[in-house]
């Protein structure tokens, strides 16, 4: 190569470096950091109004700005052991100190005994926790409200003009039935017999595998009897019209279900109306303005959790297992406070 030969020049382009290129990483972190602090904000601010898991409490009506509450606690569906959803209305309203007055909600046929008299126990005692029969109860009839709906419906006690239902509501059905049903000619055709083993003669009595012995139907007329009593006990704590009147409480104590009008008529319900009419008239139990409180009703929260357990749930109940426990359900003798005409196979 000749002196007079020029080296090949090297000329070298240096990019830019982009904003996002030189943070990007770190505004990758800040929003992560943000995202799961929005998360726990939203997560604390739930929990300020509900605890994890519990009934979450919505607006419904009347202020959205005030903070004197009328709560709305709703009783839906049959009414047994195992669904703990009103239990943790009556828990929430009862620490709340803001909540002036309380619609109990109820569309139901009824239920268990036990767990009817369980939430009337729990709603009695919410009343003493928020000052006694100062505390204004007011029920809003939905569709149904019978047997055990009707029941709880008691919580009002003393409260004057203080049972709405809807104009096209079915109430009523006070009483008590304990469901048998006999499969004997059935187990017959197939040749199948019951050849039980037993402690003692009663052991197996309300069995469906064979006809009910007049002894045996004796013992379950005394239980239904008491249980009815205890009944007619509890409607005349919330009817006063009928404490000193047992023949018009006869009349409306057969088991019969009664229209709206019917109900008015023989004072099992005191007004027609909807459940506006029920929150004002809490309202004005209350002495509080409709204007200066909030209307709030509390919803489940369902979780994933809850959702794959609820599907898991629902799955084993389709199974064996499942079958094998809607059976015992079925042939098991137990009291209700409820009106249906189907076979009584409620699963928890």
């Amino acid at each position: 190569m000749s002196p007079d030969a020029q080296s090949p020049q090297t000329i070298v382009i240096q990019q830019k470096e982009s904003l996002f290129g030189r943070f990007g990483k770190v505004l990758v972190a800040v929003v992560v950091i943000l995202i799961f602090s929005l998360i726990g904000l939203s997560a604390q601010y739930q929990q300020y109004f509900s605890e994890p898991g519990g009934p979450q409490e919505k607006y419904h009506s009347l202020s959205k700005t005030a903070t004197d509450k009328v709560a709305i606690i709703t009783v839906a569906g049959t009414i047994i052991e195992g669904d703990d959803f009103v239990k943790k209305q009556i828990d929430l309203v009862r620490e709340d100190d803001s909540v002036k007055a309380l619609v109990l909600r109820v569309n139901s046929p009824g239920g268990t005994v036990t767990y009817s008299d369980y939430l009337l126990h729990h709603l009695n005692e919410l009343k003493v926790a928020k000052g006694g029969d100062e505390f204004p109860v007011v029920v809003s009839m939905g569709s149904l409200c019978a047997s055990g709906g009707y029941y709880i419906a008691m919580a009002v006690g003393d409260q004057e003009d203080a049972i709405f239902a809807e104009p096209t509501s079915w109430t009523g059905s006070i009483g008590v039935v304990i469901p048998h049903y006999n499969l004997a000619g059935l187990m017959d055709e197939y040749g199948v017999s019951e050849d039980s083993i037993t402690s003692g003669k009663f052991k197996r009595m309300g069995s469906p595998t064979r006809e009910m012995r007049e002894d045996e139907r004796e013992l379950f007329q005394e239980l239904v009897d008491e249980t009815y009593q205890d009944f007619r006990d509890i409607v005349k704590s919330g009817r006063p019209k009928f404490r000193e009147d047992d023949a018009a409480l006869d009349e409306v104590a057969q088991g019969q279900i009664f229209t709206a009008k019917q109900a008015v008529a023989n004072g099992l319900v005191d007004q027609i109306g909807f459940i506006e009419q029920a929150v004002e008239r809490a309202c004005e139990l209350a002495g509080v303005s409709v204007d200066g409180v909030r209307c709030v009703q509390y919803k489940k929260q369902l979780t994933p959790f809850d959702a794959l357990m609820n599907a898991q749930a629902a799955s084993n109940s389709r199974g064996p297992l499942g079958e094998l426990r809607s059976f015992f359900d079925l042939t098991t003798p137990r009291a209700y406070y409820l009106y249906t005409t189907l076979p009584t196979m409620m699963q928890r």
